[in-house]
């Protein structure tokens, strides 16, 4: 009977599969041109990593150090708190990396090493100098709360490649940012978009497992509640709510299973963890190198956006008003060495280059100084992209010599939403959504994708 049906189960497999693939395959029909990468880590450094500390020197904040920014700069625009001390130059000195000498601070030695792989953007520019603000224009495209985090749109066009994990997972580091939990929601795309929220620390994720005395018990009562959502779906016809309830309830019940292995590295090798910095005696590096190595995991089983969030909550993130050196040296020895390893990680796994890291803030920070620190500054600052599709060791536009404002090749949240969306196989301005009457996409009606740093 084995050797006779054996054509048929091969049927029978493959008709499974390609249920799975339709049943996923929602949204515009995509990739709308050729995908370099099927996943995005996005590594969120919340509350503003200062640029000129690290990764765009200017030496002439050295030999202004102290002087009144209004006599050096001139014009200043507002900030957050107006508050404009003295130029103040980097207490990091800054080092050529990799073979086209990319210069990196000393706040990032490990990622210093991986620059080769990495584009960094130094003429980065936002629209809001507000945190709140800033996180929703950065995660949505919009300023105010209410629309699709960007891994919603992606998420929502190309759907999930493992039936039983969501295709947008936030990693919890302890912080969520201001802005709150809007920052990752689903806006008015169907809630089955919006982020599931993982705590990366040893206990698994809350609620996973069942209630139920057995499993039989388990599904009986989830085919009930479908069959009254379907019951209900008959009366009021197609509903992006009940569908995203029932995708929902489904999704749950597969990860039962998928979720506890997924967060148990038990089975990692020892030189694995040590790479992400797990055998660190910073607890902060050792919470944010197990979250990379969560990321890693996730973007093995087909995640589609995966976001890491800080880990350091008694210092404020990287919203560094006072005490620059010392929780900025913090921050960055938490994230430094993980986010290396990561990087290594996925490249000698052949990983790399099929998945995009983007790391950046809300905005960057001030060339002067606010007391101790500086404070917030959406005129210029840095993000860096690495992975597939992307040119290693090359550096895209400039600000001005202070580091204060974007003069070259200025790039928007758009454009790097743009960016992140065409190695993905997506045109941002075909990526859209019908609502109150109005085609909706992430990028508004801007955004250019910036190719210079594209291979």
């Amino acid at each position: 009977m084995l050797a006779r049906c054996s054509q048929g189960f091969g049927s029978v497999a493959a008709l499974g599969m390609m249920a799975f693939e339709s049943a996923t395959a929602s949204g515009p029909p995509l990739p709308h041109v050729r995908a370099q990468v099927k996943s995005v880590v996005f590594l969120y450094m919340d509350g503003g990593v200062s640029q000129v500390d690290s990764f765009d020197p200017k030496p002439l904040l050295a030999k202004y150090h102290g002087r009144d920014p209004g006599e050096a700069i001139g014009k200043l625009d507002p900030t957050q708190f107006n508050n404009f001390g003295p130029i103040t130059k980097s207490p990091w000195e800054f080092h050529r990396c990799g073979n086209n000498g990319i210069p990196v601070s000393d706040l990032f030695p490990h990622i210093g090493t991986c620059v080769d792989d990495i584009a960094i953007i130094r003429s980065m520019v936002g629209q809001f100098p507000e945190h709140t603000n800033a996180n929703y224009f950065l995660h949505t495209g919009h300023g105010l709360q209410g629309r699709p985090s960007m891994g919603a749109w992606v998420s929502y066009g190309l759907g999930s490649m493992n039936e039983n994990l969501p295709g947008f997972v936030v990693l919890n580091g302890l912080l969520i940012p201001p802005g709150g939990l809007d920052n990752f929601h689903n806006g008015f795309l169907p809630s089955n978009y919006q982020a599931s929220v993982f705590d990366s620390g040893d206990a698994a994720l809350a609620n996973i497992h069942r209630s139920e005395e057995s499993d039989a018990l388990q599904r009986g009562k989830l085919d009930f509640v479908k069959h009254m959502d379907q019951a209900l779906r008959t009366v009021r016809g197609e509903n992006n709510a009940i569908e995203s309830a029932v995708k929902n309830y489904e999704l749950a019940y597969q990860m039962q299973a998928a979720v506890p292995e997924l967060l148990d590295i038990s089975s990692e090798r020892k030189e694995t963890c040590r790479l992400y910095g797990l055998e660190s005696q910073d607890e902060y590096m050792q919470k944010y190198g197990r979250q990379c190595l969560i990321a890693r995991r996730l973007v093995e089983r087909g995640v589609r956006f995966i976001e890491l969030t800080c880990t350091i909550p008694r210092i404020d993130r990287w919203d560094q008003h006072v005490k620059l050196k010392q929780r900025h040296a913090m921050n960055a020895h938490a994230v430094d060495q993980p986010i290396a390893g990561l990087i290594k990680d996925l490249k000698r796994r052949g990983l790399l280059e099929s998945t995009l890291l983007v790391f950046t803030g809300e905005f960057g920070r001030t060339p002067f100084a606010q007391g101790t620190g500086r404070d917030h500054n959406p005129q210029g600052f840095s993000a860096w992209l690495a992975g597939g599709g992307v040119k290693g060791g090359v550096i895209h536009g400039a600000t001005d010599e202070f580091g204060y404002r974007a003069v070259e090749k200025k790039t928007t949240i758009h454009d790097l939403h743009a960016t992140i969306l065409h190695q993905l196989g997506i045109d941002h301005e075909r990526l859209t959504y019908r609502f109150n009457g109005r085609d909706i996409r992430l990028t508004d009606v801007y955004g250019n994708v910036v190719h210079d740093i594209l291979v």
